[in-house]
């Protein structure tokens, strides 16, 4: 769009003859005319109206011989470049011609290098190169030839641009090396513009085309003028350029729009000033003034052209950098408008982010997304968006209705799904301040409540008083989090990313509980629900849905798109165990029968106090409870505690004695067989250390479940009433050896002989039977009476206090003082009322002795046993037991005596070298001498040091010794002084 960008007025009107150059100089005009004068105009210094015309200040007649062609004033060096027949140079002051480079007469063009004082100029088919020295003369550097006559030329930072009558070309300043850029146009002279940046700008016809210093394309556009450029001026932020009718002007920032057309006739040239751009005519002499910049901003503003006034804003003074700021913003809020009310619905949101508007603002132009109620006002922005928000309400009615026009519909809704599109772009760019600012203000709110409410209010008082850039904690960044998530959500979901709703739910956010609690139930969005419950910490709400839901997909027969599954609440129940072990408890009661081994596999993994999953499990769901119990023993015995090791026998023995019961009242039970819960409870009561036996042994019947009664019999250390269940209620001798293993294996110490007493109780329940099974039946009764009860108690905790299942010793077997005291006695004969016995009653189990013996000679001792042997036994019958007793007696008295032998050996050989350094020899010769007084030793009594080589006299070795007592005793003297 075209804009006012300079204003024209008449500087020098009715001009009396032609102006050949024009150049500008301060505020003053230099005029170089056809008759070679060349004329001063300036303004009236007590003016400050522009409009006012310039008046002539001074007239140099006869400045030139011939006319003016081109002037340059090097302001940095007071210097006035003329090119009439010849290129001279004058002082700026005075115009006094202080150079004249007489090897330029005939040049037609020049150009000049400020920053190292080099001149260049064209004559002919040659190029020269002059440096300045600094006071009134030139050095010539360089002359190169070139192909044809230079029509324009400009430094293009160490090399020159050249622009002939077809090309353009670079040529290297310092060897003349040629490179072609491109050809210029045919019908319009070649033009050489340079650029404040260093590049340059080459005409072509009607096209101004960019190179960079090395004659490159710059891949930035192109300038179309109307009609191809006479002349070219840059002044930032624009381009004015000579056409043969009027006078253009266009903007440096692409596309390079057209910005103002000054229509002037007989324009010869134009010329740079430090504030405007100077027009000579064939009478007069026109200046451009650039209109303020925020005049210009208003009148782009106004016509709709926002982003060229949003460039010139970024051009106005750093001291009106709060001006710049206001009208930046509000130009961002009526752009953004101006697109949101033409479909570019994503760069309206950049610009509303650009005018950092308050989201609240944003969200006003979508009503359907429903928003929290908040405490916090913003003033509304006062510009008139009710066709926009007409125009947005179709958004609410999206799903609602239902237009007859099938397209239209098929618009509409394609419109508001850009519309939410753009609305997610934008909320997902705020959304990191925000949520940085709202957990910062939750920390605090901590730390202050942490610290105490004194502190509390003064720290808020403190930051009452701060600038508006820090948030105090009543500053509702919260608040404003909530919002934007609220609504981040709903346009997630009205657009269908699920997907993105999701990740925006676990991770940190603020969404509105109850608007988002509706919404999602409103669209069965039950994943979703639960992760909001979840970020909510409203775990009941979201296992109460969760179960619901795998109620709902049990029972469902159709197809349905999600199905959820007893895991999904045990997975839910996994980070909960450290932190409300109640809840996880509660829901895992509900999918421990379908999912029996992850839900306890939950317990366990979760550190969930053994003993309060125990007492939940035996109140709501005792069934499981064994499993559980077996479980948590599996992964590590000594994690439960000795009351749930009870616990979990009791239930064993229970199932067992009602499996008992339901078999013998059907009669037909049977000793030898065994279930998988009595295998467990055996195992039990074989391996858990932490249990009553003697409140166990109760509960057994009289006349059933032996084995189980030998193993709480042989854990309250009744070794022998245990043996006797094996020997003749079981009747199976092989468990009463490996009961006797058992106890010989846990007991056993080379140093104690006591420990093979466990076999020769079983050798006396085998040679007396009738003895033993007599007794059986009191003993029994006995130690189920209360008094005997609370004894064994007493002696299993005492067991108990020395050591775990692995350190428990039952080092003392019940009677094995007696049997020796017995032993003794009877020596090797036996009483005859004892063979009476025998022989009237059961027989005695030899068979079942000797084979003990042959299998455990090595653990037995041999004297007792033969003492406890029947005599009529015969020798043939314990060679099994005695030929491996004897060969391993005699090699431990072989080897007893080898080593006896090699100790002796070993003594001898001792002694042999004590010998032998008892043996030292001095030899004592005429040349000897005394080490400490070196005289010679001679036949005086001599001592020898430790060495055998050092020598000294006795006496000296005396006098020596008295003399370190001596200074030892003043030396300590010296100290305690």
């Amino acid at each position: 769009m075209v804009h006012s960008a300079y204003d024209c007025l008449e500087l020098v009107p009715n001009f009396n003859g032609k102006i050949e150059a024009i150049e500008s100089y301060g505020s003053k005009l230099l005029l170089g005319c056809s008759d070679g004068s060349l004329r001063i105009y300036a303004a009236e210094t007590d003016s400050s109206d522009r409009s006012k015309p310039y008046v002539l200040e001074k007239n140099y007649a006869g400045f030139t011989k011939r006319p003016v062609v081109a002037m340059e004033v090097v302001e940095s060096r007071e210097l006035l470049l003329s090119l009439s027949e010849s290129i001279a140079f004058h002082r700026l002051s005075s115009l006094e011609t202080i150079a004249v480079i007489t090897k330029a007469k005939g040049a037609n063009v020049f150009c000049w290098d400020d920053r190292r004082g080099f001149l260049c100029f064209g004559r002919q088919k040659r190029v020269c190169i002059f440096r300045h020295d600094g006071g009134r003369g030139f050095v010539e550097v360089k002359e190169f030839g070139v192909p044809d006559v230079v029509k324009s030329m400009s430094w293009c930072g160490e090399n020159i641009c050249l622009g002939f009558r077809r090309e353009y070309v670079i040529l290297n300043a310092s060897n003349g090396a040629l490179s072609e850029v491109f050809t210029s146009g045919r019908l319009a002279p070649p033009l050489v513009v340079p650029l404040p940046s260093g590049e340059l700008l080459l005409g072509k016809e009607n096209i101004g085309v960019f190179v960079d210093q090395n004659g490159k394309l710059i891949p930035e556009g192109r300038i179309c003028w109307s009609e191809a450029p006479l002349e070219v001026v840059i002044q930032k932020p624009y381009a004015i350029a000579l056409l043969p009718r009027f006078v253009e002007i266009r903007s440096l920032r692409q596309p390079y729009p057209l910005i103002q057309t000054i229509v002037l006739r007989n324009v010869r040239h134009l010329c740079q000033s430090s504030s405007s751009v100077i027009l000579a005519l064939d009478n007069s002499v026109q200046g451009l003034f650039p209109v303020p910049l925020g005049a210009q901003i208003v009148q782009l503003t106004a016509s709709g052209n926002f982003e060229e006034a949003l460039s010139l804003c970024k051009l106005l003074p750093p001291e009106d950098s709060s001006l710049r700021a206001a009208k930046e913003g509000s130009i961002h809020m009526r752009y953004a408008h101006y697109l949101f009310d033409n479909g570019s619905y994503e760069e309206a949101m950049e610009h509303f982010l650009a005018a950092q508007v308050d989201i609240t603002y944003v969200l006003s132009l979508y009503p359907s997304i429903v928003l929290p109620k908040t405490t916090i006002v913003h003033e509304p922005e006062k510009l008139d968006i009710e066709r926009d928000a007409s125009y947005l309400s179709s958004v609410s009615d999206d799903m609602e209705s239902s237009p007859s026009d099938e397209n239209a519909a098929l618009e509409s809704k394609k419109t508001n799904h850009n519309m939410l599109m753009a609305l997610i772009k934008y909320l997902q760019k705020k959304r990191g301040y925000f949520i940085e600012k709202a957990t910062s203000e939750g920390t605090e709110e901590v730390v202050l409540d942490a610290v105490g409410d004194n502190f509390a209010s003064y720290n808020r008082f403190r930051k009452a008083n701060k600038g508006r850039g820090n948030i105090s904690i009543s500053s509702g960044a919260r608040e404003m989090a909530s919002i934007l998530d609220t609504a981040l959500l709903q346009a997630l979901l009205l657009t269908g990313q699920s997907s993105a709703a999701l990740e925006l739910l676990r991770g940190v956010n603020y969404c509105d509980m109850k608007i988002c609690e509706e919404i999602l139930r409103k669209g069965n969005l039950n994943v979703a629900l639960l992760e909001l419950y979840k970020c909510k910490s409203l775990h009941r709400q979201a296992l109460e849905l969760l179960h619901k839901l795998v109620e709902e997909s049990r029972s469902s027969q159709s197809e349905i798109t999600q199905r959820f599954m007893p895991e999904d609440i045990v997975e839910y129940l996994k980070p909960l165990c450290g932190t409300d072990p109640i809840l996880v408890l509660e829901f895992s009661m509900l999918v421990l029968e379908s999912c029996p081994s992850q839900t306890i596999e939950l317990f366990l993994s979760g550190n969930i106090p053994a003993d309060m999953v125990n007492s939940y499990l035996k109140q709501h769901s005792p069934n499981m409870q064994a499993r559980y119990l077996e479980l948590m023993l599996a992964m590590n015995e000594n994690a439960i505690s000795g009351n749930l090791q009870n616990e979990m026998v009791n239930i064993y023995l229970s199932e067992v004695l009602e499996w008992h019961a339901d078999l013998d009242a059907q009669q037909n039970w049977d000793e030898k067989t065994f279930t998988p819960t009595r295998k467990k409870l055996l195992s039990a009561l074989e391996g858990i250390s932490e249990y009553n036996p003697g409140a166990l042994l109760k509960r057994l019947p009289q006349d059933a479940l032996y084995e189980e009664r030998a193993l709480l019999l042989g854990k309250m250390n009744q070794h022998e009433l245990a043996l006797s269940l094996y020997v003749h209620k079981l009747h199976v001798p092989e468990l009463a050896l490996s009961y006797c293993d058992r106890v010989y294996e846990s007991t056993h110490q080379p140093s104690v002989k006591s420990s093979s007493n466990i076999y020769l109780l079983l050798m006396q329940i085998y040679l007396n039977p009738r003895k033993t099974t007599a007794s059986f039946e009191m003993r029994i009764a006995n130690l189920l009476s209360p008094q005997s009860s609370s004894i064994s108690r007493a002696s299993a905790t005492s067991v108990k206090s020395k050591g775990g299942r692995g350190t428990k010793k039952i080092a003392e077997i019940e009677g094995a003082e007696d049997t020796k005291v017995s032993l003794s006695s009877t020596d090797s004969s036996r009483s005859d009322d004892d063979m009476d016995e025998n022989e009237g009653g059961s027989t005695i189990m030899l068979d079942e002795v000797l084979d003990l013996l042959s299998l455990r000679w090595d653990r037995i001792n041999g004297a007792q046993a033969l003492k406890l042997l029947p005599r009529e036994t015969k020798l043939q019958d314990l060679l099994s037991f005695l030929g491996p007793l004897l060969r391993k007696s005699s090699e431990m008295y072989r080897n007893c005596s080898v080593i006896r032998s090699l100790r002796q050996s070993e003594n001898l050989q001792v002694k042999d070298e004590l010998y032998s350094q008892r043996k030292g020899v001095v030899k004592i010769t005429s040349d000897s001498t005394c080490s400490l007084c070196r005289k010679k030793i001679g036949t005086s009594v001599f001592a020898v040091y430790p060495n055998g080589s050092t020598l000294v006299h006795f006496v000296c070795f005396k006098d020596s010794q008295n003399m370190k007592a001596v200074t030892k005793g003043s030396q300590l003297r010296k100290r305690s002084n």
